[in-house]
Order: structure tokens, then C-alpha cells, then sequence
């Protein structure tokens, strides 16, 4: 039944989707100019142009240009509205480079447009795809698995006002990992705008206000260029594709990008679900919605960092560099087939030199335009090592404190080679030597474990930054070891605890979500205790949005989804626009004592550089005796620290304090800039503690 339904809207969404995309047939166009049918480029796939690209409009005329040096013949349609007809179509101009031009004696501005490409000199033009401009800087967007957009002709001026980028060293960087909709989609959040650019600025209990009350200087928005929202029927195929992974047929975090230069329109329109078979973004207000988000950070004092997805493009959209010119933009086998080493369905060919141009000109656009603070490129090992030198290079020259961190993986794994030319990158040896690489039979330091080769030895190597000092070592500079614990991938933090403690097993039904949430004795330690070995590391600090409050996802059960794990946790919630992503500010409140942990750890970590920008020769290990325990000190100025941390279950560890009286700023219970008591001469630290004490 439920295959049988699916077949018929696929049916009616094809019919939808071909009288929307090309129209009524306008005509078969035959001919081609003379100067198209004799274009020659020597070596196609090394075919470079520095003609501005896009579509620009100078005084009352407006000009769109589209690099495709494989194509035959290419022709412009110009729309009113974008489920309309072409108003006109135009036949384009080649230069020797690749590049199809026309100039029109008309201001366009917001009017739509797209591209159909011919790779054979008799394509019939009624019958091929219309794709967008990748130079795109507004997209309209119809909401089906198609994902079929148009381009808008964008020319919309903007008032920046005294707003510049947030330059912080990286060292002093405390980056929260978040989704632009999560923040403020749950009722508890109290947004007039939920979900949206506008939502997460409005001065509600959730999105902004909360962020700045938590104290991190810096976000990380998940993908927020356009991107295909909508994914394949599921049990059911599409060229090709058979959908037995995804029963929500939505792409939530947004890692299939459509259009390089446009924000996502999705966080524009104020809808409570997805509307399908809609064009959203057909305003191109997500533009201007999109700088209120940034310049309401700025005016917090907290920098803006992008996720971006460079190495392969959405995957079962139609109209877009795979029927511009899938030679040129993408890795190809022998045969002609996408390679996928992203299992993405595509990777993009880097390596060509305008696909290189593309991805530096889109980094160049957001810092300017946007006022973008820094970038974190996913699966950044498929890029290849010249444009990733490029991007850096060229970006400096903007913001010479630019903030640029990889995924260092995906086709090969090289923390070393970013760090090499100086990108910062996901440090996942301290991600799997505190709390552990699985929760079943991987456990981590914290569980009073070792995962692995892990040591004490290891230990000291994470919290000195995991240089190249330390066997196993991965980075040049202390600033490239992005230190976390959570990210969107996998359980979270709190949900590895609460399955790694057996509170609860991965295949298990949560009844009572509000019971699930609120930690156990143990489990509170066991957070505590990895926030504080995290937020004492050096090196750039990051954690996921509701880490701070250890946040369960439990998938939601009140939908009509035909998913059999509702109800137990998920590690990979990436299709779910629903209660699973949403953060729910009550939860925050269930674990208050976490939650203000963490703001303590947060403000001590900012007001005292000694857990920043320390080097080595200025932090002293103990030897506390204990086989999970480890303490050291950090001394910078005239001020002197000692951190003490035993994740034995069993074992409480005696400390000999060095002479003199010393101020404890984090026990097991509290964590800040406050005084909690004074002590001298020997401490005790419990099981599954810590303690941080500066010298009086």
C-alpha cells in the first residue's frame, strides 16, 4: 500500500515537476552560430577564465555569463515569476575559454532565470533540464525531490553599518556547533519567527539570547548555503537509486549543496513543516535575512562560522554542474561514471582549475558580502591540497585572522597535511581518548578505560594541543587542534554516557523522554568531568548545541513515519526536521547544574589565558600516582594554575599541594570565576572528578 502511494505521487509530482521546470514546449531549436559550432578549447578540462561570472547588471543593462567548455550550445531563459513560462530565451556567446555570454539591454533585477545546456550540436532544448547559475546569489527553490530552482537576478544593496569581522586568535576560539532551525523550532524556545534566520536573533529564550548567556564567542552554522532539502521516495527508486535508508525523505542538516553563493531560502519562510510542491525563497529576502543574522551576532561580540560542503554537490537534483558540464566539474571513472568516495552520489573535481576559482570565489564572496568570521569545510581530505592552499591564502588577504578548520578525512586522513598549511582541524584522537570511540565496547577515560593506544602519556599530548612534540602527534600548532566531543555526527555526549553507562542500551524504547534526560549521579560526573578535561586543553575548544546540558535524541514518535527505531537514540539524525534535532530549552532546565558547569568552565576559559595560549614549557605534569589520573600545572605571568583529574570508579587520589594557599575555582559540584574555598597543603580528589586551583 504504502509503495503503491508513493508510485502514484511520483507519477503526479513528475508531471508537476516537468510542466514546472521546461514549461510548455516553446520550440525545438536546430541551429546553432557559427562561432559556436567551431569553438575549440584546447585542453577542456584545464580551461580557465577571469571574466566575472554570474549575472551582473551595470546601469540599465545586465549581463550573465556561464563557464560550460564542454557544451555546444547554450541558451538563456528569462522568467517573471517562477512558475511561469519564459518571458524570453536567448542563444549565448562563447569565448575561446569556455565562457557563455550575453549582455541584455534591460535592468533584470529580481527577475528569474536559469540556463539549458546542450552537450550535442542536435539536443532538442525543449527536453533538457533548466539549471541554475552556480554564481547564483539568490535561488528560488520548488520543494520536491527534484529540487528543481531558478536563479534570481540579485542586485540588492545592504547597510553593514560599522559592522567588520570578529578577529580572534584562534586559541581563544569557544565555537558552539549549531543549526540555524534547531535553535528555536521547539515551542519551549518562545520564537514569533521559529526556525528561521529572524527566530534565531529575536530576543526569545532560545536561539541568540541563550547562546550569549551560555558565553561562547564563536557559532558554527550547519550548511546554510541552498541546498537539497527534499530526498527520493522511500522503497522506491529514482534513476536508479533505491530509497531503503530514509524514510523521512528530507535532507535536515543540509550537507547536499545546490547553490555556492545563495543562503538557504528554507530559513526564510516561517513554516512550521516543509510545504511541498512550493517555491520558497522566491523573494530572495533569505539574502538580506540572512546579514541580519550575522550583524546580530557581531553585535554580541560572537564571530559566525560557516559548514561548508565543497567536495560533492546535492545528490538527486536536476539543474545544476552535472548537466552544465559533468566532464569538467566532477571525478569521473573510466567509464564516465561519478566517482563517490563522499558516498554522496558525486565528487566535485577540485583540481579543475574554475572548479578551484568557484570554490575560492564562494569564500571570498561570503567573507565580504556576508561578513563571514570563519569556515569548516566537510570531508576536506577529497579537496585537493593546492586549491585548499589558495583558499587560505587569498582569504587572508581579507581577514588575516580568518578562521579556516577541516574535517581532515574522506578519501584519506591528513591532520598533519592541513596543519602543514595551516587549516586547524577536528582533533578526533582527544574525541575518542576521553570519552571513547563506541559506547558498547569502546569506552574512553572517563569510564576509567583506555580506548585503543590511549595512556596517560596520550593524555598529556591532548591537553598540550596534540602537536607533533608527542608521539602520534598531529599538528604543527596548538591552534589547529579543534578539541570536542560532540558534533552533529554520532550519539551526543550525554547519550554515549547514558548508553555507555548502561542507564539505557541503543535499541531500547525511551518511554519517559523527560526520565531520559535527567542525568543520574553518575552520569552528571562523567559530564563534568569530560567538560572539564575539554575546556582545560589547549587549542581551539568546540561543542555541539545542547552538549552543555547533555542533550538526549530520542526520535520523535508523534509523525506518521514508518520508522522502526522511533523511540531509542539516534547517532545519525541528519533526515529528521522534527522533535529528535529540536532543542528543547526545558531539557536545559532538567540539568541546570550541568548547564551552569559549563558557563563557569566557558567564563574561566575567557578570562584566563592560561587555558589558551599556554605552551608547553609553561605546563608541568604530575605524577598522581593513580592509573586514570593526571594533574598538572600552568603557569603564565604571576599567576599559576593546578588542574587535578581521576576518572578511576573506585580510587580517590591524595594531591600534595606545593607550598603556599590556593583558591579552588571548579570542584565536583561548581565550576567558575568565584572563590569556592581555599585550601593548602594535601587534597583529595574523588572518583570521577576534578578540580582547578589558582595560587593565592
Amino acid at each position: 500500500m504504502k509503495k503503491q502511494s508513493i508510485m502514484s505521487f511520483t507519477i503526479i509530482a513528475l508531471f508537476v515537476l516537468t510542466h514546472n521546470i521546461f514549461g510548455d514546449n516553446l520550440y525545438i531549436y536546430k541551429e546553432t552560430s557559427k562561432k559556436v559550432e567551431n569553438k575549440i578549447v584546447i585542453n577542456k578540462n584545464e580551461a580557465y577564465s577571469t571574466k566575472r561570472l554570474g549575472a551582473f547588471v551595470i546601469d540599465n543593462t545586465t549581463t550573465f555569463r556561464l563557464f560550460a567548455p564542454n557544451a555546444k550550445s547554450v541558451r538563456l531563459y528569462v522568467f517573471d515569476a517562477p512558475e511561469n513560462d519564459p518571458t524570453s530565451e536567448h542563444l549565448m556567446n562563447v569565448d575561446e575559454d569556455g565562457v557563455w555570454e550575453i549582455t541584455l539591454k534591460n535592468n533584470l533585477t529580481n527577475k528569474y532565470y536559469g540556463y539549458r545546456v546542450a552537450q550535442f550540436l542536435n539536443d532538442d532544448f525543449s527536453h533538457l533540464p533548466l539549471c541554475i547559475d552556480p554564481y547564483a546569489k539568490a535561488v528560488t527553490s520548488f520543494t520536491d525531490y527534484y529540487n528543481p530552482r531558478k536563479s534570481i537576478v540579485y542586485n540588492e544593496g545592504y547597510d553593514w553599518g560599522d559592522d567588520k569581522w570578529i578577529e580572534q586568535n584562534w586559541r581563544d576560539l569557544i565555537i558552539y556547533e549549531m543549526h540555524i532551525k534547531d535553535m528555536t523550532a521547539h515551542p519551549s524556545a518562545e520564537a514569533s519567527e521559529p526556525g528561521t534566520y529572524k527566530g534565531l536573533v529575536e530576543k526569545n529564550n532560545g536561539g541568540i539570547n541563550y547562546i550569549k548567556n551560555l558565553g561562547v564567542n564563536t557559532v558554527e552554522l550547519l550548511p546554510a548555503q541552498e541546498f537539497g532539502n527534499i530526498e527520493i521516495p522511500f522503497n522506491d527508486s529514482l534513476n536508479g537509486k533505491f530509497n531503503t535508508w530514509n524514510p523521512y525523505e528530507r535532507n535536515h542538516w543540509g550537507y547536499m549543496t545546490a547553490a555556492f553563493f545563495a543562503p538557504s531560502s528554507f530559513y526564510s519562510e516561517n513554516w512550521k513543516e516543509m510545504k511541498m510542491n512550493h517555491w520558497m525563497g522566491r523573494d530572495g529576502k533569505q539574502v538580506n535575512d540572512f546579514k541580519d543574522m550575522v550583524k546580530a551576532f557581531h553585535k554580541e561580540d560572537i564571530a559566525v562560522m560557516m559548514d561548508v560542503v565543497f567536495n560533492h554537490l546535492s545528490e538527486y537534483e536536476i539543474g545544476n554542474l552535472k548537466e552544465i558540464d559533468k566532464e569538467y566539474y566532477f571525478r569521473l571513472d573510466e567509464n564516465g561514471n561519478y566517482i563517490a568516495v563522499s558516498y554522496c552520489g558525486n565528487d566535485l573535481k577540485t583540481e579543475a582549475p574554475m572548479m578551484r576559482r568557484l570554490i575560492i570565489d564562494s569564500i571570498i564572496f561570503w567573507m565580504k558580502e556576508y561578513h563571514i568570521d570563519g569556515f569548516r569545510f566537510d570531508l576536506g581530505k577529497l579537496i585537493d591540497w593546492e586549491t585548499l592552499e589558495e583558499i587560505i591564502r587569498e582569504a587572508r588577504k581579507i581577514n588575516p585572522n580568518v578562521v579556516f578548520v577541516a574535517e581532515p578525512w574522506g578519501g584519506g586522513y591528513d591532520p598533519k597535511g592541513f596543519s602543514l598549511r595551516e587549516w586547524g582541524s577536528w582533533n578526533d584522537q582527544i574525541r575518542n581518548g576521553i570519552k571513547g570511540e563506541n559506547p558498547n565496547d569502546g569506552l574512553g577515560w572517563i569510564f576509567g578505560s583506555w580506548y585503543g593506544n590511549n595512556s596517560v602519556e596520550r593524555l598529556k599530548s591532548y591537553i598540550n594541543g596534540t602537536t607533533i612534540n608527542y608521539e602520534h602527534g598531529l599538528f604543527q600548532k596548538v591552534e589547529h587542534s579543534v578539541n570536542y566531543l560532540e558534533s552533529h555526527d554520532g550519539y551526543t555526549l550525554g547519550d554515549f554516557i547514558r548508553i555507555g553507562t548502561k542507564s539505557v542500551s541503543p535499541h531500547q524504547k525511551i518511554a519517559d523522554i523527560n526520565a531520559n534526560t535527567k542525568l543520574t549521579p553518575e552520569q552528571l560526573k562523567l559530564n563534568k568531568l569530560a567538560a572539564l578535561f575539554l575546556f582545560s586543553s589547549q587549542g581551539i575548544t568546540m561543542i555541539h548545541s545542547g552538549q552543555e546540558f547533555a542533550r538526549s535524541k530520542v526520535i520523535a514518535t508523534n509523525n506518521y513515519i514508518a520508522d522502526n527505531e522511533k523511540g531509542q537514540l539516534d547517532h545519525n539524525s541528519y533526515n529528521k526536521d522534527n522533535f529528535t534535532n529540536y532543542i528543547n530549552y526545558n531539557q536545559a532546565e532538567m540539568n541546570l547544574d550541568l548547564l551552569d558547569y559549563y558557563k563557569g568552565l566557558i567564563e574561566l576559559r575567557k578570562t584566563y589565558e592560561e587555558f589558551r595560549r599556554a605552551e608547553s614549557e609553561q605546563i608541568k605534569f604530575f605524577n598522581l600516582g593513580g592509573e586514570f589520573s593526571i594533574g598538572f600545572s600552568v603557569k603564565m605571568y604571576d599567576k599559576e594554575f593546578i588542574v587535578l583529574m581521576n576518572s578511576s570508579k573506585q580510587n580517590e587520589e591524595q594531591f600534595l599541594l606545593p607550598d603556599g594557599e590556593w583558591e579552588i575555582f571548579v570542584n565536583n559540584e561548581k565550576a567558575g570565576i568565584d572563590v569556592l574555598s581555599t585550601v593548602s597543603g594535601q587534597i583529595k580528589i574523588p572518583t570521577t572528578s576534578g578540580l582547578i586551583l589558582k595560587r593565592k
